[in-house]
């Protein structure tokens, strides 16, 4: 693992928290990274979370929501007992959290935001999410991923419309 650690593994390590890390090669022509996550891993992309970032009445929030399905942003922000949520900027999300926007992980970031994993996350031994950068996924017990985020679990992930 050594030249692979990502400020996420080293703060689950610090955390004790188990992990297993995987790579794979990052196709930047991809259009989705959690679908190319999904595809490359050969894991149900029910199972890949993606981590987008949001403000919630004007404070950044972290929603960690299935790669297939959307944030639901009015859920998002009631999780968080906002009023308004909006999509953040990628340049204030990569800022807060150190990460560059498809490789932004729920784990150690720079500026520690309010994490909601979506509740889909809890029906799985283990979820898969960005290890902090493109081509790196933790595979993660879904408690865990709550206990190392100080998340809230709620409904905030919806299916895309067909």
């Amino acid at each position: 693992m050594a030249g692979r650690g990502t400020t996420a593994t080293m703060a689950l390590e610090r955390a004790k928290i188990p992990f297993t890390l995987h790579e794979y090669a990052h196709d930047p022509r991809h259009e989705s990274y959690g679908t190319e996550a999904s595809e490359a891993l050969g894991v149900a992309p029910e199972r890949v979370f993606k981590t987008l970032v949001a403000e919630v009445d004007g404070a950044l929030v972290t929603g960690v929501v299935p790669v297939e399905g959307q944030l639901d942003l009015k859920a998002l922000a009631a999780a968080c007992g906002g009023k308004k949520a909006a999509m953040a900027q990628v340049a204030a999300a990569e800022r807060a959290t150190g990460y560059v926007a498809g490789g932004i992980s729920p784990v150690g970031q720079r500026k520690r935001l309010p994490v909601v994993v979506d509740s889909s996350a809890m029906g799985f031994a283990t979820v898969f999410c960005s290890a902090g950068r493109r081509g790196l996924e933790i595979e993660i017990a879904p408690a865990d991923l709550v206990q190392a985020t100080d998340a809230r679990v709620a409904s905030i992930g919806r299916l895309p419309a067909p």
